[in-house]
């Protein structure tokens, strides 16, 4: 696997994702920004979907997770700085009875559960 490309390609998907999020949707050119994005969501997921799907699998498995595995692009944040509500939230035996979350994020391409109070803990890297 080309981390770099992979890189690459996480860091432009989540540039568009910002951009489209700073528009109003009556902006004009919403359509197209979101319409780009889909693009860049579905090229990114035909290109490193069962690579990172493998690394979601092993890390709900060592989470002790009952929470399916999503596409790679439902765990990126929605914000440059992630947030402690970015993510898919995960049912996990490890940390009951708290919020947690898993989110994608680049440089490097790495898998981080967020626990809540800002702790973030980096689950696996590329």
């Amino acid at each position: 696997m080309d981390t770099n490309a992979l890189n690459a390609a996480l860091v432009a998907l989540l540039t568009k994702k910002h951009d489209l999020h700073q528009l109003a949707y009556s902006d004009s050119r919403y359509d197209d920004i979101e319409e780009e994005l889909h693009d860049l969501e579905d090229d990114f997921n035909e290109e490193y979907g069962d690579y990172l799907e493998k690394a979601l699998e092993k890390v709900h498995g060592d989470l002790s997770s009952d929470t399916d595995v999503l596409l790679p692009t439902a765990y990126l944040p929605n914000n440059p700085e992630p947030t402690a509500e970015d993510g898919v939230w995960v049912d996990s035996e490890k940390y009951q009875g708290k919020q947690v979350r898993l989110v994608l994020l680049p440089n490097p391409v790495r898998l981080v559960l967020n626990t809540g109070k800002g702790q973030q803990h980096e689950l696996w890297k590329a």
